[in-house]
């Protein structure tokens, strides 16, 4: 504990007393710093971009990417990956299509039209039931998360495009007189002006953030990414956190794929496509690392503004897609580079001063986390 208080304290020696480490403030703030520079810049490309309305409908196209990479962010932070993320996207925006169309009992002769409540639920459930597969896969048979989560990302597209034979499903506004109407309450209806996507991952970012730095979970999650051997040994169930986790990025996916399906008023077996990149792209830019331990939700939320404010400035100003793909490859690749830069330095910083090196624990990942900022730094530094 007197580690804790004491790397504390002199964090805020260097930020507000005389040795001002303008390096560091650059690199831990640099999803902020890009984010400001983004929206400098095309403001002065383009008159309709710095617009309250504009913020808006952009914001409503993050709530996509910010909802994948919350989930990818817990994934990441126990050291592994979740590749199906973009799939379970659009394996949700497809059975919830298919539940709105109704689903036919052809025994009893009747077609049972669910309400938008069960839809959503049900939905949510499938997200959580692929990413428990994940998990279980992972975390006791013992199979790479690479190849695993990489599997269901064909499984999941797969069984998309049985269900529907390659189409969409297209009108889920739903008829009054079947029971099923609301679900485009879900992407274009507001809520104070807010888009109520935005309004969604709003929650879904307070609740992360509370799992992490306020209960047990969170100090598991970050101990498992530190050093999950050490972990194990100090009680931490890993096997569990590495189910929940991919459960909560399953969960987190199918929100995403009825947020989308909800704005696009349809929903199709290809949504989703590449997604899980621009999720990790998001999480990375944020400052996590992707051998896990480090990384927060402020972060990734910046990330994942970043990476949508930086595609829509692109289409205002008539860029090309392809250059889109260029540009967005470019910030990813800096991101790494920056991060490797920063946990880089923490290391030698870490081990010029304690000459030795030392296990994480649990506990000291949770209380460095709310202080800090940056939960992981100090765990998988310790690892």
């Amino acid at each position: 504990m007197s580690d804790v208080s004491q790397d504390n304290d002199n964090e805020r020696g260097k930020l507000f007393g005389g040795d001002f480490d303008i390096k560091r403030v650059l690199l831990e703030g640099r999803a902020f710093f890009a984010l400001i520079a983004i929206i400098v810049i095309f403001s002065i490309l383009s008159p309709v971009y710095f617009s309250t309305s504009n913020f808006l409908t952009m914001s409503s196209h993050v709530a996509i990417f910010g909802l994948l990479s919350l989930g990818m962010l817990l994934v990441i932070l126990t050291g592994g990956i979740d590749l199906s993320v973009g799939s379970t996207l659009g394996l949700a925006g497809v059975f919830a299509g298919f539940l709105m169309q109704g689903v036919s009992f052809e025994i009893l002769g009747v077609v049972f039209y669910p309400p938008v409540w069960v839809v959503v639920i049900l939905t949510c459930g499938l997200g959580a039931l692929v990413g428990a597969i994940n998990g279980v896969l992972i975390a006791y048979f013992k199979v790479p998360a690479f190849v695993a989560t990489l599997g269901l990302l064909y499984v999941a597209r797969g069984v998309a495009l049985l269900m529907t034979d390659g189409l969409t499903f297209n009108n889920l506004g739903g008829s009054p007189e079947l029971g099923n109407t609301g679900f485009d309450w879900l992407g274009f209806n507001r809520l104070f002006g807010i888009p109520v996507g935005v309004l969604i991952l709003a929650a879904v970012a307070i609740a992360c953030l509370l799992l992490l730095a306020r209960t047990p979970f969170g100090r598991w999650v970050y101990s498992t990414g530190g050093n999950a051997r050490a972990a194990e040994l100090s009680g931490v169930p890993v096997k569990r956190v590495q189910v929940l986790v991919y459960v909560i990025s399953g969960i987190c996916a199918a929100i995403a794929g009825l947020v989308l399906s909800s704005q696009l008023t349809s929903a199709g077996p290809t949504a989703g496509t590449t997604y899980e990149l621009t999720a990790i792209a998001g999480v990375v830019i944020g400052g996590a690392a992707l051998t896990g331990g480090r990384g927060n939700v402020r972060g990734t939320l910046l990330g994942a503004f970043v990476i949508g404010f930086l595609s829509d400035g692109l289409v205002i100003i008539g860029v090309s897609s392809y250059w889109q793909t260029v540009f967005t490859g470019a910030v990813i690749i800096l991101a790494v580079l920056l991060n490797s830069i920063q946990y880089s330095g923490r290391k030698k910083q870490k081990a010029s001063s304690d000459g030795e090196t030392t296990s994480p624990q649990p506990d000291s990942a949770t209380e460095r986390s709310p202080a800090t900022g940056s939960t992981a730094g100090k765990a998988g530094t310790q690892s």
